[in-house]
């Protein structure tokens, strides 16, 4: 008998922007949902990594070490009947291709989440969340570029269940689920 009858499978929510796109505010909206759970990048990455965290290979090293020992954890949440909210980058074909084997290895459903919003837009987002200093980083501009240069956005040939959010649709190849 199928043990997912009567009742939803359980999802891994992931979520594809660039940097301040609003993908942690997306994040917490969709872990508000009974039986699902956020994990952060950047609140893992501040908490281990705070002083290392200064580089983009900095950060391509400490991110690396993180999925190394989380992806275990979120399979298990994951086949516990917890749906997780990877609030982690899901910008190259690299890193969605990990999620894919998180969510396949449980057998549970999933959805990326990607938000197209101008550089502009992000820019001034960015701005604004360093004056405030409500985030664990602060990014600069050129750092906000160089970021931006490695983003890649979704496409059709991989096979997820999209939902698009965002205010420019640079990507009409791709077939967009609500």
């Amino acid at each position: 008998m199928d043990e997912t009858a009567g009742r939803a499978r359980t999802m891994l929510h992931m979520i594809c922007g660039k940097i301040a796109a609003g993908k942690s505010t997306l994040a917490d909206t969709l872990a508000a949902h009974p039986g699902t759970v956020r994990i952060s990048e950047d609140v893992w990455l501040g908490t281990l990594y705070r002083d290392e965290q200064k580089t983009l290979e900095d950060y391509v090293r400490n991110s690396r070490r993180l999925r190394e020992v989380m992806g275990d954890h979120i399979v298990a949440l994951l086949k516990a009947g917890v749906s997780v909210v990877l609030d982690f980058p899901a910008n190259t074909p690299a890193s969605r291709q990990w999620m894919r084997s998180l969510f396949e290895r449980a057998g549970a459903d999933h959805r990326l989440h990607f938000l197209d919003v101008p550089d502009d837009v992000c820019k001034a987002r960015l701005r604004a969340r360093n004056v405030a200093g409500t985030h664990a980083f602060n990014t600069s501009d050129a750092e906000f570029d160089l970021f931006a240069s490695y983003f890649v956005p979704p496409s059709a040939d991989e096979g997820f269940e999209v939902t698009f959010h965002g205010e420019s649709k640079t990507t009409p190849s791709i077939r967009f689920s609500s």
